[in-house]
């Protein structure tokens, strides 16, 4: 067995984890323990799966190491399926059918159900990705495009007014031809959310910077740089920074859909 931090051997310390799995409600898994799996098609990488059904989630989730020469050229996603890559550090070449970019840090790309999504590494250097997919849900004729994009070159806005807590929307928020959304999330020392939210949405966060306390099902936890958060639908969730640090995080949302009956 292998870990994505690549710490093994004997511990130090008696065996403990800041993880904390709760099916079905949330999850926050860190990066000690995670380990790395063999998945088809995937060269030269370290890839971990955070968020799946199995946990609760709709979605997809994974961290992913891009050694030198790593790649996918099987393509990720089919026909029903759409995928949205983070680069986190480093570089990668992304492309599908359609669009084909160079990303660097803190650039994204949103490949449609229909278009497979590929990656190559071509530079010496590792790169670490945060890659999610989920089955799309279409609505009358609307089909979003590909999309791609650097965070640095999008402004943050006021949340909810507030003077201490940013955001930024990667994808476009009002357009229904979009089943979910991207954010980037930031609070200054001290600042946090103005209530604790419930609704149907789910989120995956992965924590960029900082650290924090976050409420989850009315149960306060500690997270920082490099911890992911699992919320399901309907789980209470906020929290607010600690520390001289801004605490940053970048999140999905499904949105711009009706609650189905099944």
């Amino acid at each position: 067995m292998s870990y994505i931090n690549n710490n093994t051997g004997f511990p130090a310390h008696t065996l403990s984890s800041r993880s904390v799995i709760k099916k079905n409600m949330y999850a926050i898994i860190t990066p000690d323990g995670l380990v790395k799996n063999n998945i088809y098609g995937y060269e030269n990488c370290d890839i971990s799966i955070l968020s799946s059904p199995l946990l609760g989630a709709s979605f997809v989730d994974y961290i992913i190491t891009v050694k030198k020469d790593g790649r996918n050229l099987c393509g990720i996603g089919n026909e029903c399926e759409e995928v949205f890559l983070f680069v986190i550090e480093g570089s990668l070449l992304v492309y599908n059918h359609n669009k084909k970019t160079e990303l660097t840090k803190g650039s994204y790309f949103f490949s449609p159900a229909d278009f497979k999504l590929y990656f190559e590494n071509n530079s010496n250097d590792n790169a670490e990705i945060l890659l999610y997919k989920r089955k799309y849900k279409p609505l009358n004729n609307l089909s979003p495009d590909t999309i791609y994009g650097n965070i640095n070159d999008i402004p943050y806005s006021s949340f909810e007014e507030m003077d201490n807590v940013f955001i930024k929307d990667l994808l476009p928020s009002n357009n229904f031809a979009y089943d979910f959304n991207f954010h980037i999330l930031m609070f200054k020392s001290g600042a946090g959310h103005g209530y604790l939210e419930t609704h149907i949405q789910e989120h995956g966060a992965y924590i960029l910077s900082g650290k924090g306390m976050y409420n989850l099902n009315n149960n306060w936890y500690g997270v920082e740089k490099d911890d992911y958060i699992f919320m399901a639908s309907y789980c209470i969730q906020g929290g607010y920074c600690v520390g001289k640090d801004d605490f940053i995080y970048i999140y999905s949302k499904d949105c711009n859909r009706d609650a189905e009956i099944k």
